[in-house]
């Protein structure tokens, strides 16, 4: 999935206007399994940053995508054109939709030194990842979200999707919360759609309170 924007189809809105997002290719990677939705996560973050005036991609990697099974699936957002068609190797961002492939999967495989990592889970990081395996990270943007235990709330079933893509609007500023609840309610109609909606602006406010705590802790 492959979308262009023309210069002057940027939204007035001021919420988290395109000027204000850092440039350049951006990559994410998003880990999980069949049936979380892994795919159409990609798919809704590429539709969130194209509304917002800017080039993006998604799309999966191939193989078994049985229920179940270790999925992973790309975006790319940019300010100009995408021509790569490459997976992504060295992403800038991981979201992890379920943490127990952090016992099976290479996750911080190609990771940028400076590389986000969201993790559906209410555990700690620290609780997931050793401190030897993320000594060559920067270990502050790396964030976790009970996303599944939100979409339980707000959805009534364990799709964690939507929310954890608040999250990571809340974590790296890539994207709006209010340009992913268009993708959101793009993919999603009626009270399906309302209810991811609410979903997601709950985890974005959980990462978002979570990242100001870190930040007062650094200043103080």
């Amino acid at each position: 999935m492959t979308r262009t924007a023309a210069p002057d189809s940027v939204p007035a809105a001021a919420e988290t206007p395109s000027a204000a997002v850092p440039a350049g290719l951006f990559q994410v990677r998003i880990h999980g399994r069949g049936g979380q939705g892994v795919v159409t996560a990609a798919e809704m973050l590429s539709v969130a940053a194209f509304d917002e005036g800017r080039f993006a991609q998604a799309f999966p990697s191939f193989g078994s995508e049985r229920t179940g099974a270790p999925v992973v699936s790309y975006c790319r957002i940019d300010d100009v054109p995408i021509r790569t068609r490459e997976p992504v190797m060295a992403p800038d961002a991981l979201i992890i939709q379920d943490a127990t492939l952090v016992h099976q999967v290479d996750l911080l495989a190609g990771l940028t030194a400076h590389g986000y990592v969201l993790v559906n889970t209410s555990r700690r990081i620290d609780e997931l990842f050793s401190a030897e395996s993320v000594a060559s990270f920067d270990v502050g943007r790396f964030v976790t979200c009970p996303a599944t235990d939100l979409a339980q709330e707000y959805l009534g079933r364990p799709l964690p999707n939507a929310a954890l893509l608040g999250g990571f609007a809340a974590l790296t500023g890539r994207v709006s919360l209010a340009a992913l609840e268009r993708a959101v309610r793009e993919r999603f109609s009626g009270a399906t759609g309302e209810r991811n909606v609410a979903a997601a602006a709950a985890a974005y406010d959980a990462v978002a309170r979570e990242c100001e705590g870190r930040r007062r802790a650094a200043s103080a």
